[in-house]
């Protein structure tokens, strides 16, 4: 209680932007390691939020601009710490190792690190192993020891380029993994963490469409995997000794259409974090005695945000949504109850509704929906609505808090966030539903949540507003071409427009990872055919479009700058031709693209692009922005 109430004086006393801003932080022997400013520091756990810290490296020493740790991990007996530190405008990082001494040190520096655990050896030696990432592929996995005996040597090399590499350390530090995945089938090898040097033990060899991770208790193995009917997540678990596929017994089944968000081990329990027809759970498993307690969790959350935590009597963790704050929650385990942070409460709560609604897709699917809006909000139909969507590679769609979209309720918006196949919400056959040649049901899920909000009274096309960021763009910018009478206008994040092209081309760096999500149109004419039906850049035409804010990056990797440009300039050219054939007095959309430096892919907290974004949509719609934009700044720092 004493954590929350600082927290929450924190809270109150800062811009709410703060809320969104999560830093890294881990705690280890008695200290937190954080950042503060532009340093990694740490200090002793009872004057954590004081000025009483030790500072540890100065990441001005980096010459970036405007640095922040992204992770960091601390060795097994606090000889080092290593941290990734990376800026917001390039997905570039750097992995530094301090030694940790009355005097500390920079003992090494890695570039383009991605995932990286500290194990020790039998000599009681620290060992870093990190992942290398080249051309946002991460293949390469490197062990380094440092001090006197100091090396660095490549472990590991993934041939296969569809795949990529990431590691991780089990709950209780026994074992290494080393996880070797693409978008459909993953394989996982065991690095003993008592003797690094040994050779890694493999657990099960790739099986095509076969998932599958792995946690560790009491020398067995709690393997989340979708192997077997049906193939959702279900929790299996093995000895050590006997880890090959044929020796999982099923230990826990999912219900139908739900989603694994996360898995947490403690010493006697294991921790589901669960999306189950669209509304959170909480899932605590005995594992002595194996029994099962559910929680369902509060209407208004629609996220989780895990807290890093050794404590094993204890299992905290944040709610969030869209338009609220995070709010603490720690499950007890000895008294068996969730308890929820007290005091300050959110007038959200009391001045807006949440709503989970489904349309039914033209299949007879029905699609879930979250809808927010302003609760004394009178004739909903007359409100400006703001419609997002994602739809790709079993993601769920981001309901973080949002500021900006708090502001957008206060003012009368509605928002409705749309659940189409593609993501992960309802479990993996949701995704499944959604991809290769099945890319065209989440358009139609797409029309028939905009369809629905309408018919049961939320807004009008004339005040209907549509956003997505990356691979959301594909459903946007294809329901643009079908239907464009549905929506007023149109703001878009580092697109995904021109598919058909995009995954002709294998020398950029993602085409082979993806081929599993968008299929081979250089090899499979099917893929081909059905890709060019669907893709934006392809299907643009002469007609009547919704004004489109477009903001790109200059050096975006993954969605690379040439293909939105050519797509923007395309759709200009169609709506001057329709312009020219329909005469004067003739509307035209406005079309925007704002290309901002950097190489990142989305930033998700830039003022330009939020006030840039927010200004379009309102001048599109007629609106007054004069009290939208006082409140925002009670949010952002500008």
């Amino acid at each position: 209680m004493d954590a929350f109430e600082k927290v929450r004086t924190k809270l109150e006393t800062q811009p709410q932007e703060e809320y969104e801003i999560i830093n890294a932080e881990i705690k280890h022997g008695g200290f937190v390691y954080y950042q503060e400013g532009c340093c990694l520091v740490r200090s002793k756990d009872e004057e954590a939020d004081s000025d009483n810290y030790e500072v540890l490296f100065n990441m001005e020493e980096l010459k970036l601009d405007q640095p922040f740790i992204d992770c960091i991990r601390v060795a097994p007996d606090e000889k080092y710490v290593a941290a990734k530190i990376r800026t917001e405008d390039s997905e570039a990082s750097t992995c530094i190792v301090v030694k940790l001494s009355d005097q500390p040190s920079v003992e090494a520096s890695f570039p383009n690190v991605s995932s990286f655990e500290w194990v020790k050896d039998e000599e009681d030696e620290d060992v870093l192993f990190y992942t290398f990432q080249r051309n946002l592929r991460c293949h390469d996995v490197y062990r380094a020891t440092f001090g006197d005996n100091k090396r660095n040597e490549r472990f590991y090399t993934e041939k296969d380029p569809s795949y990529f590499v990431f590691l991780y350390l089990t709950k209780d530090s026994r074992f290494l993994t080393m996880n070797i995945m693409n978008k459909t089938t993953s394989e996982v090898w065991l690095i003993d963490g008592l003797s690094p040097w040994d050779p890694p033990v493999l657990i099960q060899k790739r099986i095509h469409g076969v998932l599958y991770y792995v946690e560790h208790r009491d020398d067995e193995l709690y393997i989340l995997t979708n192997v077997g009917e049906p193939t959702e997540f279900k929790l299996m678990r093995t000895a050590a000794d006997t880890p090959a596929i044929m020796n999982w017994d099923l230990f826990f089944t999912m219900k139908r259409n739900t989603k694994v968000v996360d898995l947490d081990m403690f010493k006697d329990h294991c921790v589901l974090f669960l999306k189950h027809s669209n509304l959170l759970y909480v899932n605590v498993i005995g594992l002595a005695d194996d029994s099962v307690r559910s929680l369902k969790l509060p209407p208004w959350a629609c996220g989780f945000i895990m807290d890093t935590n050794s404590d094993p009597k204890n299992c905290p963790f944040q709610l969030c949504s869209p338009i609220r704050p995070p709010k603490y929650y720690t499950y007890k385990f000895a008294e068996g109850k969730l308890f929820e942070e007290t005091g300050h409460e959110d007038p959200i709560t009391k001045t807006s509704r949440v709503l989970r609604l489904e349309a039914k897709s033209k299949d007879g699917k029905l699609v879930p929906m979250t809808v927010f809006h302003k609760m004394d909000s009178e004739d909903l139909q007359k409100k400006p609505l703001l419609v997002h969507v994602y739809g790709a590679y079993g993601m769920d769609l981001k309901m973080n808090f949002r500021p900006e979209r708090r502001v957008l309720v206060d003012d009368g918006w509605i928002l409705a966030y749309c659940h189409v196949r593609g993501g992960g919400e309802l479990g993996l056959q949701w995704h499944a539903d959604g991809r290769l040649t099945k890319k065209l049901n989440g358009l139609a899920d797409l029309e028939a949540c905009i369809k629905t909000l309408h018919d049961q009274g939320f807004s009008q096309p004339s005040l209907t507003t549509l956003t997505a960021f990356s691979a959301g763009g594909v459903l946007v910018g294809a329901l643009c071409n079908s239907n464009p009478e549905l929506l007023r206008a149109v703001t878009l994040e580092a697109p995904f427009l021109d598919v058909l092209n995009t995954m002709m081309d294998t020398t950029l760096p993602l085409t082979l990872e993806e081929l599993e999500e968008w299929g081979n149109p250089s090899s499979d004419e099917k893929h081909k055919n059905y890709i060019k039906c669907y893709c934006p850049y392809q299907n643009i035409k002469p007609q009547h479009y919704p004004s489109i804010h477009i903001t790109a990056y200059e050096n975006d990797e993954r969605v690379p700058l040439r293909g939105i440009v050519s797509y923007t300039e395309k759709l200009k050219e169609a709506i001057a031709e329709h312009a020219k054939d329909t005469g004067e007095g003739y509307q035209a959309p406005n079309i925007t693209l704002d290309i901002q430096p950097g190489g990142n892919h989305v930033i998700e907290d830039s003022h330009k692009k939020i006030t840039a974004q927010i200004k379009f949509l309102y001048e599109e719609l007629g609106l007054d922005s004069t009290s939208v934009f006082e409140n925002l700044k009670k949010y952002l720092k500008f």
